[in-house]
């Protein structure tokens, strides 16, 4: 259906992000990016915050981990109180080895919420899935 959208509306940005997510909830990152960035480009003056961390999200689960760092920390700037931002950066920082970096986001994530560790089931590639919860755990001293 958003295929079909977009082919009638090339210009709609909310849909290319709408694309962006299931792509990247099924396990495409490369494609996800690809339609973050062209919804950015569509809109630039949108609220960025969640389509940063997606873009972030996407260079993560390629295993591009500078880069999905750099992604996150945009998003935080422009949205410093959303829980899930935090639980990549700091999952990225913990497969980046840079430990004391990760464990501070884990304690701005406990002032956010509870809940450190998520449900992870809409990350449909289980690569990927284990590859978010495993940084999760190591950066929230589950794992080492």
């Amino acid at each position: 259906m958003i295929d079909r959208a977009l082919a009638l509306n090339p210009s709609f940005a909310r849909g290319w992000v709408t694309s962006g997510w299931l792509r990247l909830w099924a396990g495409q990152p490369e494609l996800a990016i690809s339609h973050f960035e062209t919804s950015l480009r569509l809109s630039p003056h949108a609220r960025r915050a969640g389509t940063l961390m997606a873009i972030g999200v996407g260079h993560f689960f390629a295993g591009r981990f500078d880069d999905a760092a750099a992604m996150l920390l945009r998003s935080l700037q422009e949205h410093p109180g959303w829980a899930p931002t935090y639980r990549f950066l700091a999952a990225c920082y913990a497969h980046m080895g840079r430990l004391d970096e990760a464990r501070e986001n884990i304690e701005r994530l406990k002032a956010i919420t509870p809940v450190v560790v998520p449900n992870a089931v809409h990350w449909r590639n289980s690569e990927h899935r284990e590859l978010f919860l495993s940084g999760l755990r190591v950066a929230a001293g589950e794992a080492s």
